[in-house]
């Protein structure tokens, strides 16, 4: 491991704070690894060997029933997954493939389970990210439950526009249906939306997705801080952040 990323991994949220000795224990035995897109990390039913942090890249976590498989979720950079199960000691509930390159902290997770006991900061950190994994899940369900799939599309370009850096042309990094399985749409509904969205200055061509009107879409959307806010990745973040104008 190089020594920029051992200095990056100190600022990750479930990092940050902890013992200098209880840093070097978990890093020492674990695995930072680059996988190309369309590897397949985890598999829904398997034993939560390891936590999974996301340092670079999107990672699709998606589940199945019978025929059905839906995406429950799209991590990004500093971003864990699987948290619940490691402590638990219990099988995944969900898949997990790169959907970009990407490159993968690996954590073992008896590892994760002894240090608890030993670093109370390091206790602290992973209630925090339990907590901040139960609120992006209610609002996701919020986001799902109260409102119609364009509605949900167009509060997702909104976010997506300033994930990159607040720009008019996003660009969509995975394929469309991986996007509609994600808003809970099929694909030809998805293209409805788009189609919908015109009228707000959505213009959609391949994977390059035009907001010429922002606040038109925005209007349409209507935004909510209590369904569309970030949590915060770090500790030093608790209190502050997004509000409603």
């Amino acid at each position: 491991m190089r020594t920029d990323d051992v200095e990056k991994l100190k600022h990750l949220n479930i990092l940050e704070g902890v013992k200098q000795s209880t840093f070097e224990k978990i890093i020492v035995p674990s695995f930072l690894q680059s996988f190309p897109t369309g590897t397949v990390l985890l598999k829904e039913n398997s034993p939560a060997d390891f936590l999974y942090i996301v340092l670079e890249g999107l990672v699709e976590m998606s589940a199945s029933s019978m025929k059905s498989e839906t995406v429950i979720e799209i991590l990004g950079p500093a971003n864990l997954f699987i948290l619940a199960a490691v402590l638990n000691n219990d099988v995944s509930l969900q898949s997990a493939r790169t959907l970009t390159p990407a490159r993968i902290l690996m954590i073992p997770a008896s590892l994760i389970r002894d240090l608890m006991a030993e670093d109370p900061d390091f206790m602290r950190a992973v209630v925090f990210e339990l907590a901040r994994a139960y609120r992006r899940t209610i609002k996701e369900l919020k986001n799902q439950k109260l409102r119609h799939g364009t509605q949900r599309l167009a509060n997702w370009l909104l976010r997506e526009g300033d994930n990159q850096g607040g720009s008019r042309t996003i660009k969509l990094l995975f394929e469309k249906r991986v996007l509609a399985s994600y808003l809970g749409m099929t694909p030809e509904n998805l293209s409805r939306g788009f189609a919908a969205l015109a009228d707000y200055g959505v213009v959609s061509s391949g994977n390059r997705i035009e907001l010429s009107d922002r606040a038109a879409l925005e209007h349409f959307a209507s935004p909510s801080f209590l369904i569309d806010a970030a949590e915060p990745t770090t500790m030093a973040q608790i209190g502050t952040g997004w509000h409603e104008s």
